[in-house]
């Protein structure tokens, strides 16, 4: 089955210009490109950036699905220009023949079979992120009318780490992503900048790279998202996917999961509890807002662990292909520390994943049709269950008494 909602991105590292087209979006939702420029420079700011982040500038142009600031209904097409083209375009480009540990270079020139490890690094790149950025702010934008709201924050950077007190609190998670988009490391908690700034500047100076770990967090999301019925329609399985598809990401977990295999069951499942007018809740949110694949109807946790960037001023030990020798790598323009710029990443990606689980879920073409939809949604309330409360039987062949 086709889903939804689908995107594609096409564009190198240092080719002219990057492309994105979303398909499946409903008419008759703003769309504000302003908006997706501001997720654009959050990808791009940042105390630990490199050269080629300093140099970019990047604003979308959208060229269809858009019109009079609102969706159309066709395929939504997006660009942005590679201000660094200019300074290749006409280059004579020296060969590369030495793969980087870490990146694709070595296994996208066994699978494709190139001349040239460059044709491996133009596309594996994570400048491609930026078409991410565009698409996921439009999902987020499609999602807003739904009171849906998506957001991160940095927990750690390399050993510096952040211990967030456990919380399904909506206004403690907004008050997290407003002090995240007010210091450049996006950080929840502010008193450990000067920890995150001491640790990238020795970093730095060690010419070496560091990875962490941030938080994405969905609010608002009602029941019943996403499936247990095949293994593909488990919701919490696509938004791993799609954070794992993010360049450098090698680890996702939902809440304290890894933390939770430490612990017995009764330590662990949120209890079901009901109100005296019949809403059901839990005070605890350890399973990160999925049960069977399914939304729980409480706040989306999931926690990505980034590696430390590949790209090391310090040389590694590598193979020149050409000449089967040993040789060390050479420095390509790159970050020492990326983690607070994969956050809107993340966000972009578990706002493309939810909205298309949400769309499937409610159906229709246009907002007007899908409002009332989404209000009629079933919601944890004991009211909405009825429930027979007789005994049955399993049935399956004809001849069954």
């Amino acid at each position: 089955m086709i889903p939804r909602l689908r995107f594609l991105t096409a564009g190198e590292s240092h080719g002219p210009k990057l492309t994105a087209i979303l398909e499946g979006a409903p008419a008759g939702f703003p769309v504000d490109v302003k908006k997706i420029n501001i997720d654009l420079a959050r990808r791009q700011t940042g105390f630990g950036r490199g050269g080629r982040m300093k140099m970019e500038r990047d604003e979308v142009i959208i060229t269809s699905g858009i019109a009079a600031g609102l969706s159309t209904g066709a395929p939504i097409a997006m660009e942005l220009n590679n201000i660094d083209y200019k300074n290749w375009k006409n280059k004579a480009i020296a060969p590369m023949t030495t793969p980087r540990p870490g990146h694709a270079d070595l296994t996208g020139a066994i699978k494709y079979g190139h001349a040239d490890l460059r044709l491996s690094l133009e596309r594996a790149s994570a400048r491609e992120t930026a078409m991410r950025v565009c698409v996921g702010n439009v999902c987020k934008q499609l999602l807003s009318p739904f009171a849906i709201e998506i957001g991160g924050y940095v927990t750690q950077i390399g050993s510096v780490a952040i211990d967030l007190n456990e919380t399904i609190s909506i206004s403690e998670y907004q008050k997290r992503f407003k002090h995240a988009q007010q210091n450049e490391f996006a950080l929840a908690d502010l008193a450990f900048n000067d920890a995150i700034h001491a640790e990238i500047k020795a970093c730095m100076k060690a010419k070496d790279t560091l990875g962490g770990i941030f938080e994405i967090i969905a609010l608002g999301i009602p029941p019943g998202l996403g499936s247990y019925a095949q293994w593909d329609r488990r919701l919490e399985a696509q938004i791993g996917m799609a954070l794992l598809s993010i360049q450098a990401m090698k680890g996702v977990e939902f809440a304290g999961a890894f933390a939770n295999a430490t612990l017995r069951g009764t330590q662990v499942h949120d209890a079901i509890l009901a109100k005296k007018n019949g809403t059901l809740y839990r005070r605890n949110n350890r399973a990160g807002g999925f049960e069977g694949g399914i939304t729980t109807g409480l706040p989306l946790i999931a926690r990505v662990a980034m590696k430390p960037i590949s790209t090391t001023l310090s040389p590694l030990p590598s193979v020149n292909l050409a000449t089967g020798k040993a040789s060390p790598t050479t420095y390509e323009r790159s970050d020492f520390c990326a983690v607070p710029r994969a956050v809107p990443i993340g966000e972009a990606m578990v706002a493309f994943v939810l909205a298309n689980a949400l769309f499937e879920k409610i159906g229709g073409d246009s907002l007007q049709e899908m409002q009332p939809r989404f209000k009629a949604l079933a919601q944890n309330q004991i009211s909405n269950f009825h429930l027979s409360n007789e005994p049955w039987f399993f049935r399956y062949e004809q001849n069954e008494s």
